[in-house]
């Protein structure tokens, strides 16, 4: 072969794999559309968790997120299968921020169940409503929504109990698991109902106390 042909077939051959890897690139990455689809879902998850399902509308959230409010059916058949998302969402963020708070007690020498009380009963967690655990802000409206809003609210509900039971170490007792969720959601609604007061933070931790003393079985 020549050497001007064999340039020729090397640049050809670095044209295709440059085109490759960009094309390789461009597959790994969002789209813009998707972006944008994560922002309004993004500010969904917190706008439903600080003001409720009946407290934001469409236009809202799409105004929160810098968008305008005719863009939103190009991403959402309807209302219901955004708060679906959101929820999902929420429940994602709420859980992450949760195991951040239980790893770090856990790595102080609390044990699994202590770790996790203390920082969902946690006085963060009474001023955090928008970023923390959906189903303690939106429990109330759960009910009351469509079938698929409640179907996506069931499952953040099962995933609280799950974790829960983790913690206890009785994964498969899911009634304990149960009860002790129940009494986390209703202990960190009440102390928001008296707000971040004296008043507020004397139920959480007296709900600690009762918690840990009836469950937390490590020394």
């Amino acid at each position: 072969m020549r050497c001007g042909a064999a340039d020729a077939t090397m640049e050809i051959i670095m044209t295709i794999i440059i085109l490759s890897a960009i094309i390789s690139l461009m597959s790994t990455q969002p789209g813009r559309k998707q972006l944008t689809h994560e922002r309004i879902v993004a500010t969904a998850a917190r706008a439903i968790r600080r003001a409720g399902f009946h407290g934001v509308g469409v236009a809202d959230i799409m105004k929160e997120a810098g968008l305008t409010h005719g863009g939103f059916y190009a991403h959402f058949a309807t209302r219901n299968a955004l708060l679906a998302e959101a929820l999902e969402q929420a429940g994602q963020e709420g859980a992450a921020s949760l195991a951040k708070g239980v790893a770090s007690r856990q790595a102080r020498g609390a044990s699994p169940f202590r770790a996790l009380v203390e920082s969902y009963l946690s006085e963060r967690h009474l001023r955090s409503a928008e970023s923390g655990c959906p189903v303690a802000a939106l429990a109330s409206e759960m009910p009351r929504q469509a079938d698929e809003v409640r179907k996506a609210a069931a499952q953040r509900v099962r995933r609280l109990v799950k974790t829960v039971g983790v913690a206890l170490g009785c994964d498969g007792d899911t009634e304990s698991a149960a009860v002790v969720a129940g009494q986390l959601v209703g202990a960190l609604q009440l102390a928001r109902a008296l707000g971040d007061s004296v008043e507020g933070r004397a139920l959480l931790a007296a709900s600690r106390r009762a918690l840990l003393a009836q469950y937390d079985t490590v020394s």
